[in-house]
């Protein structure tokens, strides 16, 4: 007998709980690229408004990643302390996400106070439990710069797969971690200098050999990861974990409290993921209780935590991010699911800051509204493989799914609806056999829609969306209203009242995944707020909005971008 507190999941029955969502942090330095945005923070946000749609509890937290050399050089190239730099572009990179209508419940910064004692927090309790180690090691110094240069501010050619621009720490080509000394030819990544040498400095590591048949326990156990995530977790553990050395010399970080060690800072990568926990202790702090960070993060109970990023990102979070909780023999909230995702790539290609290759946040929002790139690149998102964006296939998805199937939908009905019956919905008619098809074929595409994206199934939820619009098209082309207002009023009016109702459905349907454009569309459908956050699961109903209801016209909900456009955009953003 199923537990009364519990809710159908597919064929199984879970009970009620909260999820914790969580999207890889991204780096202070620099507008982030749409690669970045797909492979993070928009399927994260999808799936947060999904949630909440359905009426689960849900704490969707952020922040920017601001420790590290490259923070300190474009504060230093802008003519900024790194102080100001870091509050300037977390405000820029804030401002862009809301611009694009990603729902954090928090957006923090890593170089908070709360984040500073929680790091410090972990690194004690693992050197009180034996998982640190001094050591002291050859560091790469440069005579040009002056300085120490972090392993990723070293790049040359990686040992394992010859890509030429590997850093220091890791090739982002082929996700070996690395260290600078296993680079050939190797360079300095600030000045382009060969002239390096190595110096013996002191630093902290963590002993991640000690710890690694608890790593390899806790993966094994994790049987809702994809292939992608599982494959990265076991090349790592499979290849051997090798002690990790977390402490830099830099004077920009979280200070690592232990005698002589003033002047070093820990490794972004030790302390970006307690970015999490310490993000979410800045939400608490605005709330009534301040405490109450811990009942997600800290021998919680009832808590989904589901990790959103990239592939290279996956190693730290399936790896070393675990390790570092284990190691603390304390009960913080470890991740049930990591979505990664592979690459987007621009014609196939790296996305360039420095070559002005491809689309970055900021200018994408200047070129057409942010519902055109969340829905197109959703139905681009690179899940079982690497995917390309190019602007013919963005064109083809603004063009045919946005502005053909839905926006005309919504506006040959919602007009000839004012025009025919006076700005309100029409009694009449009685439904018959195409509109039984219509609501079943709707119930099976909504219980599909709901299933892919509880199985984080992204790039397949935007199809079967564009699925249920297509239904739409098809039933009025069936039925042609126009022409049997000529011959039936009445029945005219049963299929413009049943294409109405089906608009608000798409409404409802579409929210997680093109916002903006359903709240306009709810406006035009006059809904109540109770009306608009209707859950997906219970959303197809062709009675929810009775005759004699009044509606608008909105403007056209998508403009189509014609060929000359596309090639001028091909053109100035570099797509060969």
């Amino acid at each position: 007998m199923a537990d009364a507190n519990a809710v159908p999941f597919g064929t199984f029955y879970v009970k009620f709980m909260q999820y914790l969502i969580t999207s890889a942090l991204p780096y202070i330095n620099g507008i982030k690229h749409l690669g970045n945005l797909v492979g993070s923070m928009l399927p994260a946000d999808v799936y947060s408004r999904f949630l909440r749609q359905e009426g689960e509890s849900v704490l969707f937290i952020c922040a920017t990643d601001e420790h590290g050399t490259p923070a300190e050089l474009a504060a230093l190239e802008a003519g900024l302390d790194v102080t100001t730099y870091c509050q300037k572009q977390h405000e820029r990179q804030a401002e862009i996400y809301r611009g694009f209508g990603l729902s954090f419940d928090y957006f923090g910064r890593t170089s908070s106070p709360d984040h500073h004692e929680l790091t410090q927090h972990f690194y004690q309790r693992l050197d009180e439990n034996g998982f640190m180690e001094e050591r002291e090691i050859r560091q790469v110094y440069s005579h040009e710069d002056n300085r120490f240069l972090p392993d990723r501010y070293i790049v040359g050619t990686c040992p394992y797969c010859g890509y030429d621009r590997a850093r220091g720490d890791q090739c982002e080509n082929c996700t070996s971690v690395l260290d600078p000394t296993d680079l050939i030819e190797p360079r300095s990544a600030v000045s382009g200098s060969t002239n390096l040498e190595v110096r013996t400095t002191k630093h902290l590591f963590l002993k991640l050999t000690t710890l690694s048949d608890e790593v390899r326990s806790w993966v094994d156990n994790q049987q809702e990861w994809t292939t992608l995530t599982r494959s990265i977790a076991l090349k790592w553990l499979n290849e051997g974990l090798q002690d990790r050395c977390i402490t830099r010399d830099l004077s920009w970080g979280v200070p690592v409290p232990r005698p002589g060690f003033e002047g070093k800072v820990f490794y972004v990568w030790f302390d970006a993921p307690i970015g999490y926990i310490s993000a979410t202790k800045g939400w608490a702090n605005q709330q009534a209780e301040a405490d109450n960070w811990k009942s997600w993060w800290y021998d919680s109970q009832d808590i989904r935590h589901v990790q959103f990023m990239a592939k290279d990102n996956l190693p730290f979070h399936t790896i070393m991010w675990p390790a570092m909780i284990l190691g603390t023999r304390e009960p913080w909230t470890m991740a049930d699911d990591i979505k990664g995702f592979n690459w987007l790539t621009y014609y196939g290609g790296k996305f360039s800051t420095s070559s002005k290759r491809g689309i970055f946040s900021d200018q994408a929002l200047e070129i057409v509204p942010a519902d055109y790139w969340r829905y197109a690149l959703i139905a681009m998102s690179p899940e079982s493989a690497d995917s390309a964006f190019t602007w013919e296939l963005f064109q083809i998805k603004i063009n045919k799914d946005l502005a053909d199937n839905l926006g005309n939908f919504v506006n040959r009905i919602l007009k000839f609806a004012n025009s025919r019956f006076k700005g309100v919905i029409p009694e009449g008619g009685t439904p018959g056999e195409a509109e039984q098809r219509l609501q079943e074929s709707c119930e099976s595409l909504i219980t599909k829609l709901s299933n892919c994206l509880q199985n984080l199934e992204f790039r397949k939820a935007a199809e079967t969306l564009c699925a249920l619009w297509t239904v739409g098209n098809q039933y009025i082309d069936e039925r042609a209203p126009w022409a049997l207002f000529k011959q039936n009023k009445e029945e005219a009016a049963l299929v413009i009242r049943t294409s109405i109702n089906l608009i608000r459905l798409y409404a409802i349907a579409s929210n997680p995944f093109i916002p903006f454009t359903a709240e306009k569309i709810f406006d035009a459908l006059q809904l109540s707020e109770t009306e608009r956050t209707q859950r997906l699961t219970q959303a197809v109903d062709f009675n929810a909005l009775v005759a004699g209801r009044s509606f608008a016209v909105p403007p056209p909900l998508f403009r189509k971008l014609e060929d000359t456009e596309i090639e001028e955009l091909r053109q100035q953003f570099g797509g060969e």
